[in-house]
């Protein structure tokens, strides 16, 4: 009988629904009421139907495979070495520790964390072939799965100048390739794009002509490269647009023989984060990670309510962990493959952002590359234009962050209590290209709330 539930009712077809949408109008322009054009340039409808939509597109990434990501600053070994094991008892499966010290001993920082049940990831803000090696050495003893993350483009993109220089730089990524047959070692930084204020369409493009820069200027890559890419709070475009990263990855490595796939690293924008009504980032941070997960995120770390105005601290890092945990265990995402699958409304975001992510690429590719581009400042401008428009709607009220531009506290008092300094910081330099600089939309406004704080004491 089941089988046969809807025997009795008669299919109602896309003409029909919007029949009845415009009589429910009484008059209104169907166009101008109902459909919304997003900042990528795609118009949004206020239904999708199974007769405007020919070819479902097919995922095979697990829901169920994705990890919860526990960031970790290597200042202090002991201290690390222990949060590590105490994060990893609370529920984190995976930890990310970002080093800056090339003569750390790795192998003591290493050798009390179960490796051969964990994932472990490596963001070095550094290139070197012996501590890769080290690396290496130690995922192959302990059969270890270990993501070295190595991004000398991005550090050019973030930083605006190369480890040493562009071919100082390749030659020994080379040599890594080579010598490195148990990590991943080869990382892009997709986060820095969106954090800056590039649209996903932008996002999407400059992610792909990073990789393919790396394609045409090694000689292998052999590996899966990880994307680190940030989450945004449009819900549904971020769902598709990690969906769209790997369409566009697997069409781009079939061009080099790339069998390996991509791995994507996915955490929670800064971009909408706030100083003033904090508590209001673990809303924002659930629904990013909940996208990150439903697009088919490998692993995801999360970001700590807290995280703009103080240090690291054990309440912050417990809220955010278990804001996954969660999502993974009691609200169940663990539990069913693709649940993006059949969404026209998803399955069309995908297909769109996909086409004009690729006609971007194209373009990009037509004036010389992702480095030639930002050498000449082409890629700086492009995100710029874009951050200003979003900055222009959220200082006019149309972009909101709650608690910020809508409903203020303004008993609200954060002077008191910052522990870092949450702006833009000015870092004068020489430096090959213009760095790309992540910026809060909330900046300015926060900027002077604090200072009338100081007025009124």
């Amino acid at each position: 009988m089941a089988d046969h539930l809807f025997d009795d009712f008669n299919p109602v077809t896309s003409k029909q629904w919007k029949q009845q949408i415009q009589y429910e109008l009484k008059g209104a322009d169907y166009n101008e009421t109902l459909i919304w054009e997003s900042p990528e340039g795609i118009k949004v409808k206020p239904f999708y139907h199974i007769d405007e939509f020919e070819n479902p597109l097919s995922f095979s990434e697990k829901e169920t495979a994705f990890k919860i990501v526990q960031n970790i600053f290597v200042h202090d070994l002991d201290k690390s070495v222990n949060r590590a094991l105490e994060t990893l008892s609370r529920g984190a499966e995976s930890i990310r520790f970002t080093i800056e010290d090339e003569n750390l001993d790795i192998a003591k920082l290493l050798e009390k964390l179960p490796l051969e049940t964990i994932t472990v990831y490596f963001h070095l803000s550094f290139l070197s072939i012996d501590f890769v090696k080290k690396i290496d050495t130690i995922a192959k003893n302990r059969n270890a799965n270990f993501f070295i993350q190595i991004d000398p483009i991005g550090k050019l993109a973030k930083e605006g100048n190369w480890h040493t220089n562009l071919d100082s730089d390749f030659n020994l990524l080379n040599t890594i390739s080579i010598s490195c047959q148990n990590a991943n070692f080869l990382s892009i930084d997709g986060s820095l794009y969106q954090n800056a204020g590039a649209n996903i369409v932008q996002q999407l493009a400059y992610m792909l002509a990073h990789a393919n820069e790396y394609f045409n200027r090694m000689a292998t890559v052999s590996k899966p490269i990880t994307f680190q890419v940030a989450v945004g709070t449009n819900y549904f475009f971020e769902i598709a647009k990690l969906r769209a990263l790997r369409l566009l990855f697997d069409l781009l490595a079939k061009e080099y023989d790339h069998n390996s796939g991509c791995h994507i690293l996915a955490m929670p924008t800064k971009r909408n984060k706030t100083l003033y009504d904090y508590n209001v980032n673990m809303l924002r941070t659930t629904t990013e990670c909940m996208s990150a997960i439903l697009g088919g995120a490998d692993a995801v770390s999360n970001l700590a309510y807290d995280s703009l105005y103080h240090k690291d601290n054990e309440f912050g890092d417990r809220i955010s962990r278990n804001q996954l945990l969660v999502l993974k265990h009691e609200s169940y995402f663990d539990k069913v493959n693709n649940p993006a699958d059949g969404s026209y409304y998803i399955e069309t975001l995908t297909e769109q952002l996909a086409e004009k992510a690729l006609a971007l690429f194209k373009d990009i590719e037509a004036n010389g590359g992702l480095i030639t581009q930002l050498i000449e400042g082409t890629i700086q401008r492009k995100i710029q234009e874009s951050a200003a428009k979003e900055q222009d709607l959220f200082d006019s009220g149309k972009e909101i962050l709650l608690g910020t531009n809508k409903y203020p506290n303004k008993n609200d008092r954060m002077s008191h209590d910052l522990e870092l300094f949450p702006f833009v910081k000015s870092k004068p330099r020489k430096t090959l290209v213009t760095p790309i600089i992540e910026k809060r939309l909330a900046e300015k406004m926060e900027q002077e709330r604090l200072e009338s704080e100081k007025e009124n004491g």
